[in-house]
């Protein structure tokens, strides 16, 4: 089946909107966006004042609890193997990583200075992961990160996969996916769904423009607020 055409300024549109409104537009395309495609659990931003960034997802997963599988060539060739992994398909890109370690998930960090300015040069606006962080003043300029947590230390961390289905704050992911992020979290929007996700994020802000301009309002009172929720639900 071949995927919809995806343009530059589509995406450029996705990135002017901050990641709860492209949540609110996709439960108006599909009711099942109420509770699945998105984060779920906390995770950490990094840099909360850089703008939302949008691309395809580049997925992995991790360990940091215990040394990585092999002797240390098979771990390198690995390595290099996921860098050619993360530098094939379109560009932006977003690197998705599932941390394995369970309920001690985000002990070590894969993110910090070298790996954000390698996957940087790669094409990576930022990442989504459930494990850790550190550097944070030295990662990539414009590097974006959302972590379970902020750590000193990248302990054993490996990669210990590339290229599959992950599931990161309850969010499931797979390669390709268009993701949507910014310091509330992430959230996967179905290439199908493009225009009409923009269409109702259209819609929902002008709703909301009504109800807050009477809400600012010096007269404000029940009646202003009555006529602007009927005036905002008149809207189509």
């Amino acid at each position: 089946m071949t995927e919809p055409a995806i343009t530059e300024t589509m995406l450029q549109e996705l990135g002017k909107l901050d990641t709860p409104t492209i949540c609110n537009a996709l439960e108006v395309v599909a009711e099942q966006h109420r509770w699945r495609g998105f984060t779920q659990l906390p995770l950490v931003c990094a840099r909360p004042d850089l703008p939302p960034m949008v691309g395809f997802a580049k997925t992995a997963t991790i360990r940091s609890t215990e040394p990585g599988l092999g002797a240390p060539a098979e771990r390198k060739a690995r390595r290099m193997r996921y860098f050619e992994y993360v530098d094939r398909g379109p560009r932006p890109k977003i690197s998705v990583i599932q941390d394995l370690d369970g309920a001690r998930a985000g002990f070590g960090a894969f993110w910090g200075e070298v790996n954000s300015n390698i996957h940087r040069a790669l094409g990576c606006l930022g990442t989504v992961t459930d494990g850790g962080v550190r550097d944070i003043p030295q990662l990539a300029p414009g590097f974006q990160a959302l972590a379970r947590a902020v750590v000193p230390s990248h302990a054993y961390v490996e990669i210990h996969g590339f290229g599959e289905e992950i599931v990161v704050g309850g969010m499931v992911v797979r390669d390709g996916d268009l993701v949507h992020a910014d310091r509330h979290g992430a959230v996967t929007i179905p290439k199908d769904q493009i225009a009409a996700v923009l269409a109702a994020a259209e819609k929902l802000t002008r709703r909301e423009a009504t109800i807050l301009e009477a809400c600012r309002r010096s007269d404000f009172s029940l009646a202003v607020l009555k006529d602007a929720i009927a005036r905002a639900d008149s809207y189509h």
